[in-house]
């Protein structure tokens, strides 16, 4: 029953919380840090109202402090991710029927709740689990998922208004239906925000949900899950389940009711899904939607007129906040020859100045990479850039896994744009710059998007307006999201709307209206109010 119209006006984003020392949020967070580090938690899958523990309990540690314990995820097998689909499918009908307005308050209360009761929770859990330092933890886990939460509400409710025109005897609507099916949503271990928005940008529009996160996330995802269900979420709508992604692909690509997936990982999983996808198309009820943000090889771009300040700053953070772990950072940068030397020299005593170890110890920047596979391919990755004739390692370089999963920030300078470290998605605190002739910037333009088959971010420093021009048009197509004198990260909900194109993924914009059009499927309705009682039309009657 529908008894009106109800609004959910544009929010404000999350204020960013300072934890300078002494306020509240810093005595809060110190006293969740040491709760949580005080249990070892029991994590079960979640499915429909049951919580799964099948005994197969796999360990979770800090990724710097390895030899602590915050507890066990019970992992599943095959069978888990089918009883996910059947309580999601089972669940579908009457949460499609839920008015909107209630569905929307369920996400709304859970933003309330992140940004109250378990603010500091949520981030002390993604500090101990994915290695994030407190500030990196706030913009994340509280502040972005909390707007995605609350804008995409909104969003949504701009959506349901958009209606067609009548004209005189007839009324059209449009209605948008959740997709006829279940979504799997495959979430990263690098946002929290991400394996929060994920799935719930899907059931906020009235799907059911089987939520497949990475193992590196578990501690701070089934907290999330947890909040949800706080905020009267109903069992089944969102599933969450701890097993590996080949059997996960193999039973949801093979599913009738497969309606679509929400994706954030490497390029290469996203082609395997969509090429199974589409061997399968002939099997589900309707053309999945094959939503995916994927991998980056992020520029930075300075013009000889750029202030080598800015360029510094824009690359000491851009490429080194939480160890170079996000698909946004950047990675590659193009330095024109008229300020290399002092941005090297700045840069190199930046880096100098990082402090490395615990996030407990809040005076640390910099923290441990998430695992040893990913230790190991990026130390792989450094020691071949130092054999490399045409590469010189500037600083860092040092990698240490004694105690957590330590990597020194390091950055190369090579003299081949075309080096491994220049092209390739590395995923960790490593920046290869290239230095370019300063009266070549167009030539320094052409190499920016051709070298990576990336799209997603990159950023030109320049104070020279035509040269800002110059980049904005011919990097078009480089990026999904292109910074002009910023560092080419930390986009915010309902301002920069974030996705890249051509290998980093669909550009689906998550955190706009334009990902929730995904998860939605319009039916026009027109109805005639006199009907026409005879088949022949007026030209008929000619004589």
């Amino acid at each position: 029953m529908s008894l009106g119209t109800f609004s959910f006006p544009l929010p404000v984003n999350e204020p960013v919380l300072n934890y300078a020392p002494g306020s509240p949020e810093k005595i809060r967070l110190k006293a969740a840090l040491k709760e949580l580090k005080s249990q070892v938690i029991d994590i079960p899958q979640y499915i429909g109202a049951r919580e799964i523990r099948t005994g197969r309990k796999i360990p979770i540690h800090p990724p710097h402090e390895k030899k602590h314990l915050l507890g066990y995820f019970h992992k599943g097998e095959a069978k888990h991710v089918q009883q996910a689909i059947d309580a999601a499918l089972a669940a579908k009908q009457s949460w499609a029927n839920l008015s909107w307005e209630n569905r929307a308050h369920i996400f709304l209360k859970a933003a309330d709740l992140l940004a109250t009761k378990y603010r500091p929770y949520i981030n002390a859990a993604t500090m101990l689990g994915q290695s994030k330092n407190a500030f990196q933890a706030e913009i994340d886990a509280a502040c972005e998922l909390i707007d995605f939460l609350r804008f995409n509400v909104h969003y949504l409710s701009e959506i349901y208004k958009q209606q067609p025109i009548s004209s005189p005897g007839i009324h059209n609507r449009l209605e948008y239906r959740p997709l006829e099916g279940f979504v799997l949503a495959i979430t990263p271990f690098n946002f929290t925000a991400i394996g929060g928005n994920l799935p719930t940008s899907a059931a906020l529009c009235g799907n059911v949900v089987v939520w497949k996160c990475a193992y590196t996330q578990i501690y701070s995802a089934q907290l999330t899950l947890r909040i949800l269900k706080e905020a009267g979420l109903p069992d089944g709508v969102i599933n969450l389940i701890y097993v590996d992604g080949p059997a996960v692909g193999e039973i949801c690509f093979s599913h009738q009711d497969f309606a679509g997936v929400h994706f954030t990982g490497s390029t290469q999983v996203f082609n395997m899904m969509w090429e199974t996808i589409g061997k399968n198309i002939g099997r589900y009820r309707s053309y999945p939607r094959i939503v995916g943000e994927t991998g980056g090889k992020d520029f930075v771009l300075a013009h000889k007129s750029a202030d080598p300040d800015v360029v510094v700053t824009a690359l000491l953070r851009g490429a080194f906040e939480f160890q170079g772990q996000k698909c946004s950072a950047a990675s590659r940068a193009y330095i024109p020859s008229n300020i290399a030397e002092e941005v090297k020299q700045k840069l190199i005593a930046g880096v100098q100045q990082f402090n490395m170890g615990s996030v407990e110890n809040f005076s640390n920047f910099i923290n441990a990479v998430i695992d040893g596979k990913s230790f190991q391919t990026i130390q792989h990755y450094i020691e071949k850039a130092k054999k490399d004739p045409k590469c010189k390692l500037l600083v860092g370089g040092n990698c240490d896994d004694k105690e957590g999963y330590f990597i020194q920030p390091t950055i190369i300078e090579t003299k081949n744009p075309q080096s491994t470290t220049m092209c390739e998605e590395i995923f960790g605190p490593v920046l290869t710059l290239y230095i370019y002739p300063a009266a070549q910037f167009e030539k320094a333009l052409a190499l920016v998007d051709s070298t990576s088959p990336y799209a997603l971010t990159g950023s030109i420093i320049a104070q020279d307006r035509e040269a800002v021009a110059l980049a904005t048009d011919k990097l078009r197509h480089a990026a999904g999201n292109f910074y002009i004198n910023d560092k080419p990260t930390g986009a915010v909900v309902g301002q920069q709307p974030f996705g890249g194109g051509r290998a980093s993924g669909t550009n689906d914009k998550a955190g706009s209206q334009l990902n929730l059009y995904r998860w939605l499927s319009a039916r026009t309705i027109k109805e005639t109010f006199n009907p026409p009682t005879d088949f022949r039309y007026p030209f008929l009657q000619e004589k």
